[in-house]
């Protein structure tokens, strides 16, 4: 069955990015000029996902206001003949009816998040970005995880490798056999030691889901700080469901954490052509 649905958990408190985030979305903080939410929207346009769900919490309206019409500036834009920002705005508005948006009313984790959406997800299987996971370059790997849950069915993850050291940051899979596309998934553990770490294959943030997931994480119990993990509500489908995990064919930025915000932008910003080479001569003189 084609995957043509998308969650956005983006009900997180953003508390490593305060103050800049005790009124701003940490999703709507940006990347060069633009937000971390757009980068995973576009995303997922980009691989034919046509509906979108954002799992929401207190104090988000402003990624709801962003993927909206705005009136007043639209207009100034209009008379001041600002042709071009005009249509770059279009290009960002959603079109009616395409996006949704439930509340998390408690921070009890990913899975919990993920189970918030699930009147709006049905018995169709989606998928699930975390915009604090900057995929570049945008698109390929979701798209070649739509394409394995297509040909196979299964429960799909995205991983790539971690440094050992870090795996206590980290879902951990015990691999299994291996394909030229994907890898049998036979066990999963959230945040290993590196002595306890079964593999150095972590999972990073985008998921193709089965339907059946949502009364798995009905019954996942909640784990060591209180929160239901989505890693552990897929754990319960090993040896009942297929589940696989493509290995990302791009490069990731950690945007959950300062550096890799300030890495993202930097990277990103180097690849402009209306600023890299004024990004370069920056660096150079701040070097």
């Amino acid at each position: 069955m084609a995957v043509k649905t998308a969650v956005f958990p983006v009900a997180g408190l953003g508390t490593r990015f305060l103050p800049a985030t005790k009124a701003i979305p940490k999703e709507m903080l940006p990347v060069v000029d633009t937000p971390l939410i757009q980068y995973a929207v576009e995303e997922a346009l980009e691989a034919g996902i046509e509906n979108l769900v954002f799992v929401t919490g207190r104090g988000k309206t402003a990624i709801e206001d962003h993927f909206d019409v705005s009136y007043e500036l639209e207009a100034t834009l209009r008379s001041r003949a600002e042709t071009e920002t005009l249509e770059m705005l279009n290009e960002i508005r959603l079109r009616p009816g395409q996006a949704a948006y439930v509340r998390q009313m408690e921070p009890l984790g990913l899975g919990h998040a993920v189970w918030c959406a699930r009147h709006l997800i049905g018995d169709e299987p989606f998928a699930v970005l975390l915009a604090d996971d900057l995929l570049h370059p945008t698109g390929d790997a979701l798209k070649a995880m739509i394409t394995e849950h297509e040909a196979t069915g299964a429960n799909i993850i995205l991983v790539q490798e971690v440094d050992p050291v870090h795996t206590d940051r980290y879902g951990i899979i015990t691999p299994g056999e291996s394909t030229e596309t994907a890898t049998e998934v036979v066990g999963i553990v959230e945040k290993p030691s590196t002595a306890e770490a079964p593999s150095n294959l972590g999972v990073i943030g985008r998921y193709i889901l089965n339907p059946s997931i949502m009364d798995r994480l009905a019954s996942t119990r909640p784990g060591s700080i209180g929160e239901i993990q989505l890693t552990d509500g897929i754990a319960t489908a090993l040896g009942t469901e297929l589940v696989s995990a493509v290995t990302n064919p791009g490069v990731r930025f950690d945007c959950g954490t300062t550096i890799g915000l300030i890495e993202a932008t930097l990277s990103i910003a180097l690849e402009r052509d209306d600023i890299s080479t004024d990004v370069r001569a920056l660096v150079k003189r701040l070097g």
